[in-house]
């Protein structure tokens, strides 16, 4: 498997990660309010839709004979199994936006986040932690889309997932939601400051000043 080197796309990717609780999903609609530029990656899942959801606006909703078939022919960036059910990112989706120089949010697990790295090793790797496990049970009871034996699942698979928090560049505590907010567009905007990013957004520029970009070895 190829590993894209950090110009090749003028677009960012970025990776939003957590146990389920934790706020992410709020962190991440309110982030794309604020930064217009921001495009979130619509997975493919084989769950059923929740109350108010709809295909081709917050998943692609397949059934697991059809993902089983389309990950094996290489259709996915990454895919993976969280909580009996399968959740895939379309790789020519993908990278087709970031060529043409949208910034990507990829809202995935840490088992994707880590087949997505693989191949996109710049790609900017954010986890969000709860404050506490008592404050993520309470958030996970107070969403309310839940019965409570998914919600024991979930709380016994988040220790799980939060060990895996080291493998991400970034750490954000969502305890004050303003505050987590704001490192999170933070790293946004650092990360279009990256001096490869920089080059592929600028390429004219970049060569009429006479930079080049360093060849990745």
């Amino acid at each position: 498997m190829s590993v894209v080197p950090a110009p090749a796309y003028s677009g960012s990717l970025f990776i939003v990660a957590a146990p389920s609780g934790a706020g992410k999903s709020t962190l991440v609609n309110a982030l794309l309010a604020l930064e217009p530029g921001i495009k979130l990656s619509i997975s493919t899942t084989t769950r059923a839709p929740r109350p108010g959801e709809q295909d081709g606006r917050e998943y692609y909703f397949t059934t697991a004979d059809d993902f089983v078939a389309r990950a094996e022919r290489g259709e996915f960036l990454e895919w993976a199994e969280v909580h009996g059910n399968y959740y895939g990112t379309s790789r020519l989706t993908v990278e087709q936006e970031m060529k043409n120089g949208t910034d990507i949010l990829l809202e995935i697990d840490w088992q994707g986040a880590r087949q997505v790295k693989k191949q996109f090793p710049h790609a900017a790797g954010i986890f969000i932690l709860p404050p506490s496990i008592a404050a993520l049970e309470e958030r996970l009871y107070k969403r309310g889309t839940d019965e409570p034996h998914i919600i024991t699942r979930r709380l016994l698979a988040a220790g799980g997932e939060i060990a895996h928090a080291p493998e991400f560049e970034y750490a954000i505590i969502n305890e004050e939601f303003n505050v987590a907010l704001s490192e999170l567009q933070a790293i946004v905007k650092a990360t279009r400051c990256r001096f490869a990013q920089q080059a592929a957004r600028n390429a004219s520029l970049f060569a009429q000043l006479g930079i080049h970009a360093q060849q990745e070895s």
